[in-house]
């Protein structure tokens, strides 16, 4: 059985996303189309600044810029607009409606980054305009709209790349790798927690989608789940309000994953004190058990009924590489899958199974 050291693991760098999430049923996900130099960079647009990752999307492409070229840049809420104009990363952008945007010369990827409820619609003018699109996430409310997309990218062979942050987190990398391995054995248990407190000032806006929680926080941890364990037998999920006499938000959530052998538990809550330090996933296998907590930045405990590679026997905390930012990773992937100069990992039917499983565990598809 090959072995993944720590040595090697270190060298891996956070563009390396692990192939064998990749499916063939849409293989047109695979094999994007390549633009002329795989040395040029590539030219992006990003549509929208609401969206919670729009400011750390475009920081990213803006610091990686010997990947990328910003074209421009288009919000179309004018209030929206004057709010964040000129702080952050949105210092010396190149504003311009959407039009204008898809109309540049040379464009090649949009990043989609509006409310949740115009990502699907935005993302259908994109790809049939021809462009790759990082949409983020969740993709949409509608099931039904999605695959819809996914046949347009499929047709065009254009690439869709979600908004999942923990793909290329180095300690979920880890984690895959090492289950790849078989060095978890068979996998019975996960459990995940994704949480924070969220501001009273902002929980009109979650209250909109009736998934609260686990659609806007969860998710990420059901990607992971997916791609661990495929598609459930199914979701138990219950959602609970807090404070119901103040709104309608589930801010307390959880949803069961059943599996022929293994069970999965997603938690997330938007109540919870500093949240975000007690993040965490847990797969715990019939070899040996893997601890994400936190989340971010990554600490990663690996406990083992023998050595594998260069790992004893036992609890041990692993080293991890050092992350330059949380998205720099997935970025670096699709701008490589989009040279040509490797496939892209997670397929469109990943993707649809996915956005499948946060509807289900949100309570907003049978």
């Amino acid at each position: 059985m090959n072995t993944l050291s720590r040595r090697d693991f270190a060298k891996k760098s956070l563009s390396s996303i692990t192939p064998w999430v990749t499916s063939s049923l849409i293989a047109t996900q695979l094999n994007p189309m390549v633009f002329g130099d795989s040395n040029a960079r590539i030219r992006v647009g990003q549509i929208g600044t609401k969206h919670g990752h729009a400011n750390g999307k475009l920081e990213t492409v803006k610091r990686l810029g010997e990947h990328f070229e910003l074209i421009g840049l288009v919000e179309e809420d004018q209030t929206q607009r004057k709010k964040v104009q000129g702080t952050g990363a949105y210092t010396e952008c190149p504003w311009m409606t959407v039009e204008q945007l898809l109309n540049q010369p040379g464009l090649q990827l949009v990043f989609i980054e509006t409310e949740i409820d115009q990502l699907l619609n935005m993302a259908e003018n994109c790809l049939s305009a021809g462009m790759h699109i990082h949409l983020d996430k969740p993709a949409g409310t509608s099931l039904d709209h999605f695959r819809s997309i996914a046949k347009i990218a499929a047709e065009r062979k254009r690439l869709i790349q979600l908004g999942y942050m923990f793909r290329s987190n180095t300690a979920f990398q880890f984690l895959f790798k090492a289950v790849q391995q078989g060095w978890l054995g068979e996998i019975f248990e996960i459990h995940g927690v994704m949480s924070k407190k969220l501001a009273p000032s902002d929980r009109a806006e979650v209250a909109r989608y009736p998934g609260g929680s686990m659609f806007e926080l969860g998710c990420h941890l059901i990607d992971a789940v997916v791609t661990l364990l495929g598609k459930p037998q199914s979701i138990s999920p219950t959602n609970v309000k807090t404070f119901p006499e103040l709104d309608n938000l589930n801010d307390n959530c959880l949803a069961v994953f059943r599996y022929s052998k293994a069970s999965a538990t997603i938690r997330s809550s938007m109540v919870e004190i500093d949240g975000n330090r007690r993040r965490q996933f847990i797969v715990c296998g019939t070899q040996g058990t893997i601890e994400i907590e936190p989340l971010e930045p990554p600490h990663l405990t690996l406990t083992l009924d023998q050595p594998r590679g260069t790992f004893r026997k036992g609890p041990q905390v692993v080293e991890l590489p050092v992350m330059t930012g949380r998205y720099d990773g997935d970025l670096l992937s699709l701008a490589a899958a989009i040279r040509g100069e490797s496939e892209y990992p997670y397929s469109l039917d990943h993707d649809l199974l996915v956005q499948e499983c946060v509807l289900k565990a949100s309570e907003m598809l049978d």
